[in-house]
């Protein structure tokens, strides 16, 4: 037997253990598996084991069976510990971030012990640091490691599939796609703007700024031109629509993932395939004031990570381990369009949505969702850095569809 097949048929204690329990999003996806998977045989683990046995203790209130959940206690930069929390599971599902200050040594736990692997990350250098260090060995052993199972990249990464599968279904192949958010509703918790705010701090290291400004940073084989795959951060209108866009802050992280997608896929969308990302902010000059608007606020918001103006900012955001009420979460939305058309111009249409915040709420449904995909559904036998399209495509979104999202698609 090789080593691949003993480390991915080795007995397990647990199906899967949530790490960074204690978290903001670390709770909600916990309240989120003790709903849907009471039986599991899960664990809940962080650094601190009585901060795990006062979430348990939340847990139990509302599912009496969370009271028997085994606790792992262990720091995320202690190599021993991951690597033995590695080795009893058969998958981990992660929501301790900054990743890249916390997540390096469970990532290459999993990889070395042939564990599945999921997280919520957006931090783009970051994952290309672990493509580098740790997709040779994960293929070695058999783990899926797949980053960025929320908000980044979901919706971005299966909304795409979705247009493939749609052309493909008729003969056809996917040559370009366009994915605008049309509504979107929701806050920010602490932890995520820490993670924005370790990644500024990362800004000052040219070989960092080189991945944030490669559009095919996360590419297996990157790409020859790069002309038309350029991030935009200024107002424009779609010529074909009439309608003003504004860049979409979140198109740096997900364009880079759905471009990796399509390598590991074997360039199912064309080595030529290509995507962007916006907001739709409408027609005429009311449109046009709100792109600029949205221009802006970003502008804003990345010199509120430099200097004085972060210190002050830090003040009032939300700390790690705050974020939205259940009232705000249960009260925000997203709806997202991605347009496709194919080498013989065909015109596919794909919705993404959900009645939650995008953020957290549905975020919650689609980490929690992705571990259970990895630790239940039959997906195909490979290792390697991963992502949420190339590991579990059409099987996750069936699972999303039935936890109470939107995926359709259509010929327009």
């Amino acid at each position: 037997m090789t080593d691949r097949e003993q480390r991915r048929t080795r007995a397990r204690e647990f199906d899967l253990v949530l790490f960074g329990a204690t978290g903001f999003t670390g709770r909600l996806v916990a309240e989120y598996l003790v709903k849907k998977r009471p039986s599991l045989r899960w664990a809940l683990a962080g650094r601190s084991r009585e901060k795990l046995e006062r979430v348990r203790e939340e847990l139990a209130t509302r599912e009496p069976s969370a009271k028997e959940l085994p606790l792992v206690a262990g720091d995320s930069l202690d190599k021993a510990a991951m690597e033995g929390l590695a080795s009893r599971t058969r998958v981990v599902c992660t929501t301790a971030g900054p990743y890249a200050r916390y997540g390096s040594v469970l990532l290459g736990a999993c990889a070395e012990q042939g564990t599945d692997y999921c997280d919520l990350t957006g931090e783009t250098q970051w994952v290309r640091e672990m493509i580098d260090a740790h997709h040779a060995r994960a293929v070695e052993t058999g783990a899926r490691i797949v980053p960025s199972c929320g908000f980044d990249s979901i919706p971005s990464d299966l909304g795409v599939l979705l247009l493939h599968e749609q052309l493909a279904a008729k003969g056809g192949r996917l040559a370009e796609a366009h994915y605008r958010v049309r509504r979107m509703k929701g806050g920010a918790s602490g932890g995520t703007i820490a993670s924005g705010l370790h990644a500024a701090e990362r800004m000052g290291d040219p070989a960092v700024r080189q991945v944030f400004a490669d559009p095919f940073s996360l590419s297996p084989e990157g790409a020859p031109d790069r002309r038309g795959h350029e991030d935009w951060l200024r107002p424009r209108r779609d010529p074909e629509t009439g309608r003003w866009l504004a860049p979409f802050f979140m198109a740096a992280v997900n364009t880079r993932v759905v471009r990796r997608s399509n390598a590991l896929l074997g360039y199912a969308y064309g080595r030529e395939f290509r995507y962007d990302e916006a907001i739709d902010v409408g027609r005429g000059p009311a449109g046009l004031a709100r792109a600029a608007a949205t221009s802006a606020g970003m502008a804003l918001s990345g010199a509120m990570v430099f200097g004085p103006v972060r210190k002050l900012a830090e003040r009032f955001l939300p700390a790690p381990g705050e974020g939205p009420s259940r009232e705000e979460r249960e009260s925000g939305f997203f709806d997202i369009e991605l347009h496709g058309v194919g080498t013989a111009g065909e015109r596919v249409r794909a919705r993404v949505g959900a009645k939650q915040d995008p953020g957290y709420g549905a975020t919650s449904w689609m980490l929690g969702e992705s571990a259970l995909c990895l630790a239940e559904d039959e997906l195909p036998e490979r290792g390697g850095l991963l992502t949420p399209a190339s590991c579990m495509g059409m099987k996750l979104v069936e699972r999303l569809r039935a936890a109470g999202m939107t995926f359709q698609a259509e010929a327009t």
